[in-house]
């Protein structure tokens, strides 16, 4: 398969498994949600809020923003409202989508620079590299939310690739 075709694969995938979470999660209370789990991050809440903001920070690298810590905002427990987190990963995912359809031969070449966390040390890696990267990323830490979400009592769907609808 091509990166190209792969990108956009990712990108769908990426939504379907964000929508299963979400309804997962849905029938938890938001103390639930909200609950210290051990995990990396805490709680699903923190690790759902840290892929919406690592995503929205990766997409505007992509898209040539090498300091888009100074204008996209979010932390560990922002957005702390339910409904607001649901319609920005909804708001994301869709643009994750739309931009993979964008994406051209030219767009995997080069490099992808930014300066981590808004400081002063530029990074820059290949392009390539980058793109593999935001995908994988996500899938680590949504298993992570699956093993939360599975120990608290709900059921994702699956997540295997092949079973995307």
């Amino acid at each position: 398969m091509h990166m190209l075709a792969h990108l956009r694969l990712m990108a769908r995938y990426n939504a379907w498994q964000n929508t299963s979470l979400i309804a997962a999660a849905d029938g938890l209370s938001d103390e639930a949600r909200h609950a210290n789990r051990g995990a990396f991050f805490g709680s699903i809440a923190a690790t759902f809020n840290h892929l919406l903001l690592d995503d929205a920070l990766w997409l505007a690298r992509f898209e040539g923003d090498a300091r888009p810590e100074a204008w996209v905002k979010g932390s560990l427990d922002d957005p702390a409202e339910w409904a607001v987190f649901k319609a920005a990963r909804a708001d994301l995912d869709n643009r994750l989508i739309a931009w993979a359809d964008r994406l051209g031969p030219e767009d995997l070449e080069g490099n992808v620079a930014w300066y981590p966390g808004g400081g002063d040390v530029r990074v820059e890696k290949p392009r390539t590299v980058c793109l593999a990267h935001v995908f994988n990323h996500q899938t680590h830490h949504r298993g992570q939310i699956h093993a939360m979400l599975t120990a608290a009592g709900a059921v994702p769907d699956a997540t295997d690739l092949p079973m995307m609808v």
